[in-house]
């Protein structure tokens, strides 16, 4: 709808990804990770614009994701919005599983590749850091001091990031992450509906039982790699944890555009930058 709205042709924008408009339109397509990362690829090249991913963020939350999204809309407060997030990410958040960290002073809020993104995780890295932005000002009703740290270098077009993200954005970070102390957590928000909250709530633990997962292969790994890094995990006794042989879990890994090492390194690192920035 951004790209359509920006004067983009329906059939130059799906080329590529075997969806057709009208099947969207008519609510029958049922799209793969790879047909939406080639759909972002398509809309960032015909867009050619700095505040593609930026303006598609703004969109993303609550969003129109049916009970999840009521259910943030309801929110108590950032922290429940929060939980709804993570706990509802197979539905709210399908490419990008966002974890959340507190110690004594702030909170931390940071993203997984869930589906193997490639050269398009920087776009949705960047507009979930935007939907988050976006969503606790529209229902806190004010803007937060969340502070932003970029893990690339200073782009050209910095003037986007000050006015979709804010002034304190620091680049060249070693990690993705958004920051805000901890009083803000539990503010109450004006547009709160406990019960109907809860209900939403209850409707969307439905839904994801009828889905049959609540997370990505990538994300149980990540997860358990981070339980596990005291014991310095092996390919093999990881595959067995997670019940299939060690070429089956390489091969699975593959199509996800990774590799054990690499999903190994990446938790190292961020146990790391965590015993050493937060702790």
């Amino acid at each position: 709808d951004l790209a359509l709205s920006r004067g983009i042709d329906s059939h130059r924008l799906l080329r590529g990804t075997g969806l057709f408009h009208e099947d969207l339109q008519a609510g029958k397509a049922r799209l793969c990770a790879q047909q939406f990362l080639q759909l972002i690829d398509n809309s960032e090249r015909l867009l050619a614009a700095a505040d593609t991913r930026f303006l598609f963020g703004q969109r993303l939350l609550p969003g129109y994701y049916g009970a999840a999204s009521h259910a943030l809309q309801h929110a108590a407060d950032l922290s429940q919005a929060l939980d709804i997030v993570c706990r509802y990410r197979a539905l709210i958040s399908p490419l990008l599983s966002p974890r959340v960290l507190l110690d004594e002073q702030n909170v931390y809020v940071y993203w997984l590749d869930t589906c193997g993104a490639g050269a398009q995780q920087r776009f949705l890295v960047e507009s979930a850091m935007t939907a988050l932005l976006a969503m606790s000002r529209w229902l806190a009703g004010a803007p937060l001091p969340w502070k932003v740290s970029i893990a690339q270098t200073r782009p050209r077009q910095v003037e986007q990031y000050w006015v979709n993200l804010g002034e304190d954005v620091r680049f060249d970070a070693p990690v993705d992450l958004l920051s805000l102390p901890r009083e803000y957590l539990h503010q109450p928000w004006p547009a709160a509906a406990p019960t109907a909250g809860q209900a939403a709530q209850q409707q969307s633990m439905q839904q994801l039982q009828e889905l049959g997962f609540d997370a990505s292969l990538l994300d149980h790994l990540y997860r358990h790699l981070l339980a596990n890094l005291r014991h310095q995990p092996q390919l093999e006794n990881v595959a067995l944890a997670f019940g299939m042989s060690p070429s089956t879990l390489k091969r699975k890994l593959h199509r996800h555009g990774t590799h054990f090492q690499e999903q190994l390194d990446l938790a190292r690192k961020h146990m790391a930058l965590y015993l050493y920035q937060i702790k």
